[in-house]
């Protein structure tokens, strides 16, 4: 039995290694609980909640044009995510920080085992030793994605391996990765990345078709089911689309895009050189100078690197292909065609996480093969890449930031004591956030009228403006923001421009809110909640009636109602 275990570990050892790793990695979520601290950007500021709404709602498979009464005053089934997304069942079953921590685990060790078998298989099976293969993946399953995406990115090596096994080996691909494949859809996102995958898939489908004259059926039945699968999951957006949207998102007067030529050259060199905040990959530092040694090392031994060089120009073409999604030059074809303007083509870059490592393993193979000691600094730069990577953890990047905790950015016990001051139901009137994001008061249970939604009706996006019109007027930067893209309907103001993380210990304070009361109380707007103090309450015809604050949260909330209706309070015209 021990000669068994003995030989089992040393065949497996690397991999055993790294799975260690990972679990290492993932620690602080099951040691810490809620006192974790995670991303804000684009996930506890959104998605978090929006999962949390839709779980709670009973509602997940109503119908498009069925309402969320709790966010502005009717937020749209279709903003919401699809029913068939494996993450909202998660929150289903296990509540919203249970849910993460479910994901993150799932994410880690899919991205792990599908760069692994990708690389040991297809991109680099010549290097008999599976170390290097290992490491790569090691260093892939630690990149920080996205944590709403699932495996969009995080997936991306293992539906590849999956694609390239069935399109050489048909019908005697193993039975389990059809059942892989065609779960992919309910765990990832056919906007984000899978659009652009599953195109080039195609692309590669087609390409043998003219090439080899054989249609190579099951490669395209896969690629067709999968698509067909995601088509399914996304059948509001289908249905709205095609058949009755019930409105008019604020998507369509979208108007990014107007960088000129030189500002268009220097997106290109950041996103090629530093990546994007949504598919963040850290290969500017060893990767990128590890894959110009490389080809240095083939062009001396006079290789052709054909793959190596033909990745780096894939994501050459990435950048570039996102950075011209922006350039003023292609809002001819964006006012001309709709979906030009309302889908994202530049997130075709999402694909950069895969095709950097893909260079990096190359890389490394060249250098194992040709150096000199090349082995050991093969070792060497996956240990630098893994470590770097393994220190950017959630836990260790945001608390180094200094931003909240789950449980602190949440405060659950504190908004239920504003919940109880107050002591209506909650249905019963509506709140607006200020110097915060409003979902915090969402996940809380408040009914609120700011939010921020990827889609929400445009008609709101505008009835929403006349409340803090006056305050975008005085900063441009916040109303061009507001005007041009208005995916955050939030209350803003100019003194703080777009910051939202103000803790008690905050000493600043919002001298002049210059905002629409009127507006707002037409809107059905009651209370507001504020981090910080407002210095002109009473003269925009707002009461203040208590500040909140507790030793477990990091926020001190200062309440004030809306009281115009019934003070007669004269607001001043400004004369335009």
């Amino acid at each position: 039995m021990w000669s068994t275990i003995f030989t089992n570990f040393s065949k497996y050892k690397f991999i055993l290694i790294a799975c260690l790793i990972i679990i290492g990695y993932l620690m602080p979520y099951y040691l810490l609980g809620e006192n974790t601290h995670i991303r804000v950007h684009d996930n506890l500021d959104s998605n978090i909640v929006w999962y949390k709404i839709l779980a709670e709602s009973g509602n997940i498979f109503s119908m498009p044009y069925t309402e969320f009464p709790n966010v502005i005053n009717g937020l749209p089934r279709s903003s919401l995510p699809s029913g068939f997304d494996a993450m909202v069942w998660l929150y289903v079953l296990f509540g919203p920080f249970t849910a993460y921590v479910i994901n993150q685990t799932i994410m880690r060790f899919v991205a792990f085992f599908g760069m692994y078998l990708l690389l040991k298989t297809t991109i680099i099976p010549q290097v008999k030793s599976s170390w290097i293969s290992v490491g790569v993946a090691l260093a892939f399953s630690m990149l920080p994605f996205w944590p709403s995406g699932a495996l969009s990115i995080a997936g991306l090596p293992l539906a590849l391996h999956i694609f390239l096994t069935i399109r050489k080996h048909g019908t005697g691909a193993p039975k389990p990765y059809w059942v892989i494949l065609f779960l992919f859809p309910f765990f990832s996102s056919f906007i984000l990345t899978f659009v652009f995958f599953l195109s080039l898939i195609g692309i590669l489908w087609l390409v043998d078709w003219i090439r080899t004259k054989h249609i190579n059926l099951p490669f395209f039945l896969a690629i067709s089911l999968m698509s067909l699968l995601y088509l399914i999951k996304n059948y509001l957006v289908i249905y709205s689309m095609f058949i009755n949207s019930g409105f008019t998102s604020h998507r369509d007067e979208l108007n990014l895009g107007h960088k000129d030529l030189q500002g268009t050259f220097q997106l290109f060199l950041d996103n090629f050189m530093e990546g994007h905040t949504h598919d963040m990959d850290f290969h500017q530092w060893i990767i990128f100078p590890v894959v110009g040694l490389a080809l240095l090392v083939a062009a001396y031994y006079k290789l052709k690197p054909k793959w190596l060089v033909g990745y780096l120009f894939v994501n050459g073409l990435l950048s570039l292909i996102y950075a011209f999604w922006y350039w003023e030059g292609m809002r001819v074809v964006k006012d001309n065609f709709m979906v030009a303007n309302t889908f994202n083509f530049s997130r075709i870059h999402f694909l950069h996480p895969l095709f950097w490592y893909l260079c990096f393993a190359l890389a490394l193979a060249i250098l194992y093969k040709y150096v000199k000691f090349g082995k050991w600094l093969a070792a060497l730069l996956i240990v630098l890449q893994c470590t770097l990577l393994f220190q950017l953890n959630e836990e260790n990047k945001y608390e180094e930031i200094g931003t909240p905790t789950f449980k602190e950015f949440y405060s659950t016990e504190l908004f239920q004591e504003i919940e109880e001051y107050i002591g209506k139901d909650q249905s019963d009137y509506r709140v607006v956030s200020v110097a915060m994001h409003p979902t915090i008061a969402q996940y809380n249970g408040f009914y609120t009228l700011d939010t921020y939604n990827t889609s929400y009706p445009l008609s709101y996006k505008k009835k929403f403006r006349k409340i803090i019109a006056p305050e975008l007027e005085e900063n441009k930067k916040l109303e061009n923001y507001y005007d041009t893209w208005g995916s955050r309907a939030y209350m803003f103001v100019s003194e703080i421009g777009k910051h939202y993380l103000f803790s008690k210990n905050s000493e600043r304070v919002i001298d002049h809110l210059d905002i629409n009361t009127k507006a707002l109380e037409n809107l059905g707007g009651d209370y507001i909640f504020s981090a910080l103090p407002i210095k002109n309450h009473k003269e925009i015809g707002l009461t203040f009636e208590k500040s909140f604050e507790s030793a477990s949260s990091p926020w001190k909330i200062y309440l004030y109602k809306v009281k115009l209706h019934s003070v007669g309070v004269l607001l001043p015209v400004k004369l335009r």
